[in-house]
């Protein structure tokens, strides 16, 4: 009897279950199963009981989206541990995001998907605090985003993730305590990847440019003289026609009475070049440049991203290093690897970008392939001499625009010698770009 009375004094793992329940009702108990212990591949630096005060209490996490990814990504963190959560997103809801970004109610369009993400989590998770901001990610600065210890992106355009990957990287400016990581989730239909970005150490997401599909584009002058798609028709009516006929009005890609005149005006452009197959829904393909968008792709990208997250903060297990590929279109399947570093990278490398083009190139048509360069990928480009501030085109504003036009025609060489440098901006990037120019 003695032995056996020894040996219920010895606490056991259902004690320290009730001793947790205790400091913590059974909300957060699931947790406290994996931080009160160490596991078979825990982190080095893993401490028992060391990440509950850290993920429940001062940890502050950032989502950036609140669309498809982002709705999955605030129910998976609010239910994970933390706390204290703010979300950023400038669109507002409409009525074909019901399908699948189930934060929203059909008596919520019209309204900022963040504010109202942000009211459904605290209603249903009573003591998580989720602060919103409807707006774009280019109106903080970074002080605000030295505010999080983690940001995680759902967003479905690629200009605000290198937008963001390369406010990132700058915000390091070589003091590591500086770094904050980025943990990025994309999907387009079956398939879909997460991974994790620590700024000047891992691959960055300019570094796996070439990976994403190649948009498409129009040259700007098979568009306004020789169109022979119906996408050439609607790029003339979006870009030539809505400035010249209704600049006083901004473009609403969300707006179907904008998608509408967009039709109606590629419609009789396409008439008058004997071009079918000009539709209402291609219009608005072209314009939204419309991904694929399904429930349960996001709902696994998501919970990748959130587990990387779990991880991060807490080191209960080692994080990704550093990209997952899902590909769901027959069965499920996933691939892990580690994306290197470019050394020249134009974000996170140390060198400059250096390229060979011909001696008989226009500057127009080094625009141009600029803008097809696959691990570039830029949209409106603006050139300058790097050694003179020489202006060589700039996109805007239009008084630079109208006075840099006739360089358009010239042939590079003229304005910029061997091994010089061209400074190239976009709107793409927070950051200018050095090229250093080479003639063959």
């Amino acid at each position: 009897m003695a032995e056996i009375q020894m040996q219920t004094d010895v606490p056991t793992p259902q004690d320290g279950l009730e001793q947790t329940n205790k400091k913590c009702p059974d909300r957060w108990s699931h947790l406290y199963k994996i931080l009160d212990r160490r596991g078979p591949f825990a982190d080095p630096s893993f401490t028992p009981g060391h990440g509950e005060e850290i993920l429940l209490n001062t940890c502050k996490v950032l989502v950036i989206g609140a669309g498809g990814l982002g709705c999955e990504i605030l129910k998976n963190l609010a239910l994970s541990g933390f706390k204290n959560i703010e979300v950023i997103d400038m669109d507002t809801i409409d009525l074909s995001n019901l399908n699948r970004q189930f934060l929203f109610r059909p008596s919520d369009v019209g309204k900022p998907k963040a504010k109202v993400a942000a009211e459904f989590i605290m209603k249903r998770a009573t003591d998580v605090k989720v602060t919103y901001y409807h707006g774009k990610i280019q109106d903080k600065d970074d002080d605000y985003y030295l505010g999080y210890q983690l940001i995680i992106c759902g967003l479905d355009s690629v200009d605000a993730r290198r937008w963001i990957n390369a406010t990132l990287v700058n915000l390091v400016d070589g003091e590591p305590e500086r770094i904050r990581v980025l943990v990025d989730g994309g999907t387009e239909g079956f398939k879909g990847q997460a991974r994790v970005i620590i700024p000047t150490i891992t691959s960055c997401y300019e570094c796996s440019l070439d990976m994403l599909s190649k948009q498409r584009t129009f040259p700007i002058c098979t568009i306004a003289n020789t169109p022979r798609l119906p996408e050439h028709c609607i790029e003339w009516a979006s870009v030539i026609q809505w400035p010249k006929e209704r600049s006083d009005i901004k473009m609403d890609t969300d707006e179907p009475t904008h998608i509408q005149w967009l039709y109606e005006t590629a419609l009789k452009r396409a008439k008058e070049f004997n071009i079918t197959g000009v539709t209402y829904s291609l219009t608005q393909g072209v314009v939204k440049n419309i991904i694929p968008a399904i429930a349960s792709t996001n709902a696994i990208i998501a919970a990748s991203c959130c587990n990387e997250a779990f991880k991060l903060i807490t080191n209960a297990q080692p994080y990704l290093n550093n990209y997952m590929m899902y590909t769901g279109n027959e069965g499920l399947y996933t691939y892990t690897f580690e994306h290197q570093k470019k050394p020249d990278c134009p974000v996170c490398g140390n060198e400059r970008v250096s390229m060979e083009v011909s001696k008989e190139i226009t500057v127009e048509d080094f625009i141009e392939y600029l803008q097809e360069k696959q691990d570039i990928q830029l949209k409106k480009p603006s050139l300058s001499h790097a050694n003179t501030n020489e202006k060589i085109y700039w996109q805007s504003p239009p008084f630079f625009e109208q006075k840099t036009r006739p360089n358009l025609e010239k042939k590079l060489i003229e304005m910029v010698k061997q091994d010089d440098e061209i400074t190239v901006t976009d709107t793409t990037l927070p950051i200018s770009l050095q090229i250093v120019i080479s003639y063959i």
